[in-house]
């Protein structure tokens, strides 16, 4: 018996009891949709991941005021530790920085006529915008004049104009940040997560000197809440870090055996601990979905053993009349494999469908890739030939004498 007709002869076997060969399929439909689905949930959720952090930089540093410890041993000793704006303009002038700017911070209610929102706003200097590469979609972005002139300028994401300007030019109009009237001046480019963990479309970005003297009270005119640096492109950014902590030890006056007033973290650590959760989160749902196609393997291999019985004077005609032992165990081989293929293919199907229906609400773009595609198909086959191997050996030693004698 050719292969072809193997295959031809598991297919007819299959049909005659399509009942039983839809249920034995179920579960590795289940198990190929869970492998293929989890796999591109988990490469998207990796692809998603990197891409935030190349639009973010994995070159930029967030220094801000307390050390590990030294926050209560200066407070003990009477010094509080800060940073200022004259910080950031010394880190600004480093060979290994290709800028740094300080940042005031905190959240207000926003008003436009009857409208009003909560929102974060940013005091800045405009070096922020090519650190961050934040872009200007409409109008311009305040000036070093405009800081030096403590401007009540502002610049609003898409949102901010949309909720309060709907329809309308923003450029011109007014805002008041606590009742104090900051006029618009430019609207950012884009959307997006930011390291933060806020929406690039719903900032609201003044100059820090005007956000010092209108809003934000800090104890000391010129103290910062943080200073955000971005090493040079192609620089190393441990050379960057040390120069960062030379010149603000020294321009702190700290003493060899004591340690930072200050702390410098950076995102390259950030992404690589980011890498490093997804790949085991990829892993663990790869893992899941395995589980589920394991225990669809086990479904067939108990219906198999049950198709052997029932087909016992089958198999001892089939060996009366010439088939072999390899025969009868290639027969019943093959229709685990294909009931497997089979299944795999619908399986696909389904995830295809339902990560185009997650794509599909605009949260999360899952794909499927065809890696994950050749590794479901491979490993439904490795299923159906493990889990199938065991009641096709048993039917090929049955006797042909027991089996036509079987009731």
């Amino acid at each position: 018996m050719n292969f072809l007709q193997v295959v031809v002869e598991a297919f007819r076997s299959m049909s005659a009891n399509r009942l039983r060969t839809v249920l034995t399929m179920l579960g590795i439909i289940i198990g190929i949709t869970s492998v293929v689905l989890l796999l591109a949930v988990g490469d998207s959720m990796k692809r998603f991941i990197a891409e935030q952090l190349e639009q973010l930089g994995t070159n930029m540093l967030f220094i801000s005021p307390g050390g590990d410890r030294a926050q209560q041993q200066r407070l003990r000793a009477g010094a509080s530790p800060a940073l200022t704006i004259q910080d950031a303009a010394a880190l600004n002038e480093l060979e290994s920085l290709s800028g740094a700017a300080p940042v005031l911070q905190s959240g207000f209610n926003l008003t436009v006529g009857n409208e009003t929102a909560s929102k974060t706003v940013f005091g800045v200097t405009p070096s922020m915008f090519k650190i961050r590469n934040w872009k200007i979609d409409q109008g311009s972005a305040f000036s070093e004049a405009d800081v030096r002139a403590a401007a009540r300028m502002v610049v609003i994401g898409h949102k901010i104009a949309d909720q309060f300007f709907y329809k309308t030019d923003p450029l011109g109009k007014y805002i008041r940040i606590e009742n104090v009237a900051f006029q618009v001046v430019g609207v950012l480019y884009g959307e997006g997560k930011q390291v933060d963990g806020g929406d690039l479309s719903d900032y609201v970005v003044v100059p820090i000197s005007a956000a010092s003297a209108n809003l934000i009270r800090m104890p000391f005119p010129n103290n910062v809440h943080y200073v955000v640096a971005q090493g040079k492109s192609g620089g190393k950014l441990s050379d960057s870090i040390n120069d960062i902590n030379e010149t603000l030890r020294d321009r702190h006056h700290i003493k060899f055996e004591e340690p930072d007033d200050f702390r410098v973290d950076n995102l390259a650590s950030f992404a690589e601990t980011a890498k490093k959760i997804s790949t085991g989160l990829a892993a663990l749902l790869g893992l899941i979905g395995a589980i589920s196609l394991i225990v669809g393997g086990i479904g067939i291999m108990n219906i198999m053993l049950v198709s052997v019985t029932e087909r016992t004077r089958e198999i001892g005609i089939r060996m009366a009349i010439g088939a072999k032992p390899r025969d009868v165990l290639l027969q019943f081989l093959t229709e685990a494999v294909v009931i497997c293929l089979v299944g795999g293919l619908v399986g696909i199907l389904l995830a295809s469908a339902a990560a185009a229906a997650i794509t599909a609400t605009g949260s999360f773009e899952v794909v499927i890739t065809s890696g994950a595609i050749i590794i479901a198909c491979g490993f439904s086959s490795l299923v159906g030939v493990f889990f199938g191997f065991y009641p096709a050996r048993r039917a090929s030693k049955l006797l042909p004498v027991d089996c036509l004698r079987y009731e």
